[in-house]
Parts: structure tokens; C-alpha cells; sequence
């Protein structure tokens, strides 16, 4: 089996701010915890035009 193609980061919801994951999940009424694909998985269609469906 592969890497996984993302991984977790904790962050203060009310400054943003990055924190350790342990800290964010030890405190889930102020922190999150997020999944951020690493580099090269991302949304690659954001600069794209939707492309028109056939019908």
C-alpha cells in the first residue's frame, strides 16, 4: 500500500494559528484538526473552465 496523499494539521480556530495535532485534539472546543493534501495532490481544476457536459 501507498502514502497517503495527505496529512493532518491541528490549528486554533480562533487565530488561525498552527498548533501540534496532539494539542488541537487534547482541545476540541478551541483547535481542529484538518486534512491538507501534500504537495502535487491538491485541487489541480482550480484554474480551469468547467468543461461543458454533452448531452
Amino acid at each position: 500500500m501507498g502514502e497517503s496523499k495527505a496529512f493532518k494539521l491541528g490549528r486554533d480556530a480562533r487565530t488561525g494559528e498552527f498548533v501540534p495535532v496532539e494539542k488541537a485534539r487534547n482541545n476540541p472546543d478551541r483547535c481542529v484538526v484538518e486534512l491538507v493534501p501534500k504537495a502535487g495532490y491538491g485541487d489541480t481544476n482550480r484554474d480551469r473552465k468547467p468543461s461543458k457536459s454533452k448531452k
